[in-house]
């Protein structure tokens, strides 16, 4: 006997959204061109132009997410085309522009500590992509803030002209410090706790506005202190909360006298 009720309808299959959206996917090919245009400049020997086009890289990539989450246009492609994008302008842009201006004087020693960076860079990105975090802080060095100090300490010995030999081993060292940050397991603050709409103490906007002056004027000695601080707060702060932990421990199990 046949049932008087009807089956209910087969829901038509999704098809797949053709097309991407314009404006973050835009930001992220200025991140992308400008990274490639600081390997470019570095080539012909411009290293002030080559740093300074990793900053502008790193403005492009800080603003395509940010617009991607305000305008609602977050897409697993713009995620992935934006990781490439950090690739170029972030991993291959600093470690070329390193190797070009001060680094090639080690010889071997030189481009094997670019390519740890470069390397470092791809597993770091790729980590990122794969583990969900707490999104108040980053596992292990942001790649734009280990670009960002390569960058601005290249722009600095460059603005000076300095001897680029005379600071191959000290950028080398960095840049491999750099390197083993991005790889590791200390938390750095993401910033993105920080409410922008509400208000805030007075005195933070006339920091913030010293900071610009101070950039404006001196943009390499600016931006190499201001992300020397960040790069030295991730292992400032695991060592205090290490410390911090352990005397709470001593407290709570106090070791008997012999």
């Amino acid at each position: 006997m046949k049932s008087n009720e009807s089956a209910p309808p087969e829901q038509p299959e999704k098809m797949p959204q053709r097309g991407i959206y314009l404006l973050p996917n835009l930001l992220t090919t200025a991140a992308l061109f400008a990274g490639f245009y600081s390997i470019v400049a570095a080539m012909k020997g411009y290293f002030d132009t080559a740093a300074a086009a990793i900053f502008v890289a790193m403005i492009a990539d800080t603003l395509d997410g940010r617009v991607a989450r305000f305008t609602n246009t977050q897409t697993p492609f713009g995620a992935q085309y934006d990781s490439l994008s950090d690739m170029v302008a972030s991993g291959l842009a600093p470690a070329l522009v390193s190797y070009s201006w001060s680094l090639h004087h080690l010889g071997k020693i030189g481009w094997l500590a670019a390519f740890l960076y470069a390397a470092a860079t791809a597993l770091r990105l790729a980590r990122f992509n794969t583990q969900a975090t707490d999104k108040r802080y980053f596992q292990g060095l942001p790649c734009p803030s280990a670009a960002g100090v390569v960058a601005s300490a290249v722009w600095l010995g460059s603005s000076y002209d300095i001897s680029s030999s005379a600071l191959a081993i000290p950028l080398a060292i960095l840049v491999v410090i750099c390197a083993g940050l991005m790889v590791s397991t200390i938390r750095y603050s993401s910033f993105k706790s920080v409410d922008f709409k509400g208000r805030v103490p007075f005195l933070t906007v006339v920091i913030a506005l010293f900071i610009i002056v101070g950039v404006a004027l001196e943009p390499p000695e600016i931006l190499f202190v201001i992300f020397f601080i960040y790069i030295a707060s991730g292992p400032t702060i695991t060592l205090w909360q290490l410390r911090k932990m352990r005397k709470q421990r001593l407290l709570e199990h106090p070791r008997k006298p012999n």
